[in-house]
């Protein structure tokens, strides 16, 4: 009982946190009104010192307060700005978003992606439209990032964010413990029946060992990744489905056979003992389970997530040994990130908008603060060897500022980037992923929920106590749980939310011409 009344403020607490941007956030009439102060020869006003609060997601490395004072050492010159960066940890960090974003709290720069509701949040107000102040305070980062990146994360023609310009692929494949799968002489991880044969040997062989690293996001953790093999890889928001191969025809997906599917599979997941029972309250990142030798395997992760997992592993246990299958050797394709993924927004209520996106120009086009804030200090944290590749100092444990360690994914520069050997292999994944890759037709789309804001809320409450423990493998009986699931889901609104998901995204492909 408790749980469930704690979901339910949590739900109601992110409704009116909503609502509060959507009745707020445009209407807002503070400093920022799209023009920035200059001088009289046309140069940004800096007379006047400020303090800028930066946020990001995550946890802050140990290192923090010692990259804090150089940057400001930096940027007090420069700029006649310091900055106080802060992290929300990876601990409910939606609901931290949410409440920074809706509580009047003053914030000059915080991470988007379309995983934070950029496009939503921008329709709702709660971002400054960039346009005009983009070419006075930081010309050199306006100039520095492709017109056609600014365009694509345009929302109602206003850009609300500052995309990241270096090309990646975020899909995901299969990590895996490569020495405990030759050990034991186990299939490689290409598909789910193979995925589910590796992780059958390693509870038969390592019984100590979780097969596989899973957290309390079941949505993101097993029904994405699962949707995402399958070759939906598209939302199943709402329960709608859409197919890359047919996005004008998107699908009913919850109570399809396809769904029960899904749910078959992570039920046989859960009776094998591959999914823990207490899931829906594990915090542990996926990463920090396969690297400390919890777990061994990730159902889905990033190249260059397992990148970082690998260089760890290397410095802490250099007998392991990480590989990596894309999905795209099972779907056929794979799609370059779309540049909403990573960026940096000036929410509404900032005080500082002007001086924040010079800094931010200063994050992106200036080296010095560039490796600073993505390797930490050179010498301590990092070294570069004579053929020019990042070395982490130290291990994982003992290092206080590992490669990105302020996950600064937005303000990367491919000129300044430094790669650890191994990421060579990063690099040849991508290569081949560059022979098969289609565009991301998927992230453009900017959902606007404003009619339907309750039955959304009522909807996620649903979802957590329903469908969550059907993901979880929770459920003794499918059918019932489906059923019983799909009653109270249509008891908050789902036929209305569904009609006006899909008439938007109807619109959104014929706008696009998507075919």
């Amino acid at each position: 009982m408790k749980r469930t009344v704690k979901r339910t403020c949590s739900i109601l607490l992110s409704t009116v946190f909503l609502c509060i941007i959507i009745l707020t956030g445009c209407s807002n009439t503070g400093q920022n009104s799209g023009s920035a102060p200059v001088t009289e020869d046309g140069k940004l006003d800096t007379s006047k010192k400020v303090e800028l609060q930066f946020y990001m997601l995550g946890d802050a490395p140990k290192d923090l307060a010692e990259i804090e004072a150089e940057i400001n050492k930096m940027a007090q010159e420069d700029l006649n700005t310091t900055v106080k960066f802060n992290f929300t940890t990876w601990t409910d960090w939606d609901q931290k978003y949410k409440l920074l974003l809706s509580s009047g709290q003053s914030i000059d720069l915080i991470f988007t992606a379309e995983w934070t509701q950029y496009q939503s949040y921008a329709k709702a107000g709660a971002f400054l439209a960039l346009d005009e102040l983009l070419p006075v305070a930081a010309p050199e980062l306006h100039k520095f990032v492709p017109e056609d990146m600014w365009n694509a994360v345009k929302i109602d023609d206003s850009i609300y964010t500052i995309p990241a310009t270096y090309k990646e692929y975020v899909n995901n494949g299969f990590v895996y413990r490569e020495d405990l799968r030759k050990k034991y002489d186990l299939p490689k991880p290409v598909d789910l029946e193979t995925f589910e044969a590796y992780m059958d040997g390693i509870k038969k062989n390592e019984p100590g060992m979780m097969p596989v690293s899973l957290n309390s996001d079941v949505i993101g953790n097993l029904h994405d990744r699962y949707t995402e093999i399958s070759s939906f890889a598209g939302p199943t928001k709402y329960g709608v489905g859409v197919k890359y191969d047919n996005p004008k025809e998107p699908f009913i997906f919850w109570g399809s056979e396809e769904h029960k599917a899904e749910l078959e599979m992570l039920k046989r997941w859960a009776d094998k003992g591959f999914i823990p029972k207490n899931v829906l309250n594990i915090k542990d990142t996926l990463q920090s389970q396969i690297t400390s030798g919890k777990s061994a395997a990730i159902f889905g992760d990033n190249p260059t997530r397992f990148n970082d997992a690998v260089i760890k592993i290397k410095a802490s246990q250099p007998d392991w040994e990480l590989a990596y299958t894309p999905f795209a050797e099972k779907t056929g394709y794979s799609t370059p990130v779309h540049p909403i993924h990573n960026g940096f927004a000036v929410p509404k209520n900032s005080k500082n908008a002007e001086r924040a996106l010079a800094f931010y120009e200063k994050l992106v086009t200036d080296k010095r603060y560039n490796l600073f804030t993505q390797y930490g200090i050179e010498g301590k944290n990092y070294e570069v060897d004579a053929n020019g590749y990042y070395k982490l100092i130290g291990d994982a444990q003992s290092n206080g500022f590992p490669r990105e360690g302020m996950n600064g994914w937005a303000w990367r520069n491919p000129e300044f980037m430094l790669f650890d050997e191994g990421y060579d292999g990063v690099k040849a994944i991508f290569a081949e992923l560059d022979k098969v890759q289609k565009p991301d037709i998927f992230t453009g789309f900017a959902e606007d929920y404003t009619s339907y804001q309750a039955e959304k809320a009522a909807l996620e409450q649903v979802e957590k106590q329903y469908l969550y423990p059907l993901l979880a493998g929770l459920v003794t009986n499918i059918d019932e749980g489906i059923d019983t699931f799909l009653a109270k889901a249509k008891q908050a609104g789902l036929e209305k939310v569904q009609t006006e998901y899909t008439k938007q995204w109807n619109a959104y492909v014929e706008e696009q011409g998507i075919q």
